[in-house]
């Protein structure tokens, strides 16, 4: 996420209540989890074992909760609670703005795109030439659509990241501050769901298709071309290439690679990396010929043991 101007390391520290730690001039330019962080960033870390991680990062700005020296060039916010104080920049920078009209006053949209009646469009979104979004869609805040696009009726693109702190007192939700970015030529169909990032984006790749009731999670990014069949899920912060293509009711977890040209077959769960240009099936997901092969030892495995049991 990034600030509509850059922001005074000093503003920040007075904000949350922070002690300043190392260069005290450094300029705020956006904020963002360790994973997708950028110079001049903020980004914030809680658990020690993280500490060496965060502070090699690209991150300008780091908040934390144990004191320790600062890299050159870097600033440290100390706090006690850095994912409240990393919640509250983006609440504060990225305020909930609830929806007053069926489509806000700030969405920007080219006059060659149709709008069915009932679609809902939220604060800052942009929509290109030649879309068709059709009756029943939302379309959430900061959402950016390229041309030529089609979202099916009951979609709803931009819901909040399902990403929460745990502690002893139950679970604190992360105020989103991303964005989706859906490009050129792609076609999303009816009752998708497409999360947006927890502070950068979930991109879908020119001309990728989508088909009923695909989950898109949180800081996902899909590739061009790719086919995602009926009821795929692909969890958050997963990248996957160009050209892949997912059959019906295949589950990704989250955190992985799937390389360009890979195929999975349906209903096959990825928990793992995916190498370019091979087809995948199973649970577990391994490479098809030696899943089905696996298979049919399996099935032999009675008149093998029948001995054994005898």
């Amino acid at each position: 996420m990034k600030f509509p101007k850059t922001v005074p390391v000093q503003e920040i520290a007075e904000k949350i209540n922070a002690t300043l730690i190392g260069k005290k001039d450094n300029q705020a330019k956006g904020i963002n989890e360790i994973h997708h962080v950028e110079e001049g960033d903020i980004t914030f870390v809680d658990v020690k074992k993280y500490f060496n991680k965060s502070l090699k990062s690209a991150a300008t700005i780091i908040i934390l909760n144990e004191k320790v020296s600062a890299p050159k060039g870097k600033t440290l916010l100390l706090c006690d609670d850095p994912f409240s104080a990393y919640n509250t920049i983006v609440q504060t920078y990225r305020p909930f703005r609830p929806l007053r009209t069926a489509i806000d006053a700030s969405a920007k949209i080219d006059p060659s795109s149709v709008i069915e009646p009932n679609a809902v469009i939220g604060p800052e979104v942009v929509i290109g030439k030649n879309c068709h979004i059709q009756a029943n869609v939302t379309i959430a805040e900061h959402t950016i659509i390229g041309d030529d696009v089609t979202i099916q009726s009951g979609a709803i693109i931009g819901t909040e990241a399902f990403y929460y702190k745990r502690s002893p007192e139950g679970f604190t939700k992360w105020r989103s501050g991303g964005r989706v970015i859906i490009q050129d030529g792609v076609d999303v169909g009816p009752g998708c769901t497409i999360n947006k990032g927890v502070s950068s984006d979930t991109i879908i790749g020119a001309g990728t298709k989508m088909d009923a009731q695909v989950h898109i999670g949180h800081d996902v990014v899909v590739g061009e071309r790719c086919l995602l069949a009926g009821q795929v899920g692909i969890g958050g912060n997963t990248t996957v290439g160009n050209d892949v293509i997912m059959y019906g009711q295949v589950g990704v977890a989250q955190n992985l690679n799937i390389e360009n040209g890979v195929v999975i077959l349906a209903k096959s769960g990825v928990s793992k990396n995916l190498k370019a240009g091979k087809t995948y099936f199973g649970y577990p997901a391994a490479e098809a010929r030696m899943a089905y092969k696996e298979l049919a030892a399996l099935r032999h495995l009675p008149e093998f043991l029948s001995d054994y049991y005898k």
